[in-house]
């Protein structure tokens, strides 16, 4: 997938999610709805225009939980390599980032070359672009 405009909807391309990974996410939202309803809204636009597939079809270049994403933000030229993490495995010191922060909800089911307009903790609007995807290891798949 290639992105030449930088449109909103050219920043917003469908994702893709494992299916059993977006029921997880969703019920994380609706239980952050009261305490940070921004991440909850944020969680409920990627779910909703994400397509889902079963763990054994997704490809290797999305981002799923678990996996370690690279990306570029755009704006500043920084480069990371961070883990996308359920909230009791954020790390940030680790380089684990949880999928309940505003940053993690922008990756999620994001293609390896994709860019995506993102806002950061303050409300920055963000161009992030994906360098690389690995995928997890098969005994991280889980949410436990």
């Amino acid at each position: 997938m290639e992105h030449k405009n930088i449109s909103q909807d050219a920043m917003r391309p469908v994702i893709h999610m494992i299916d059993h990974e977006s029921d997880t996410i969703e019920a994380f939202a609706m239980a952050l709805e009261a305490r940070n309803p921004k991440v909850a809204e944020l969680l409920y636009e990627e779910l909703g225009r994400a397509e889902l597939h079963n763990a054994e079809d997704m490809p290797p270049n999305v981002v799923t939980m678990n996996c370690t994403v690279e990306f570029i933000d755009e704006n500043s030229g920084m480069r990371r390599m961070l883990k996308l993490v359920y909230p009791k495995d954020a790390d940030i010191g680790y380089d684990r980032l949880s999928i309940l922060t505003p940053m993690g909800a922008g990756l999620i089911g994001m293609v390896s070359g994709e860019t995506i307009a993102w806002p950061d903790r303050s409300g920055v609007e963000r161009i992030l672009r994906i360098v690389s995807v690995r995928p997890p290891e098969q005994t991280e798949t889980g949410q436990d």
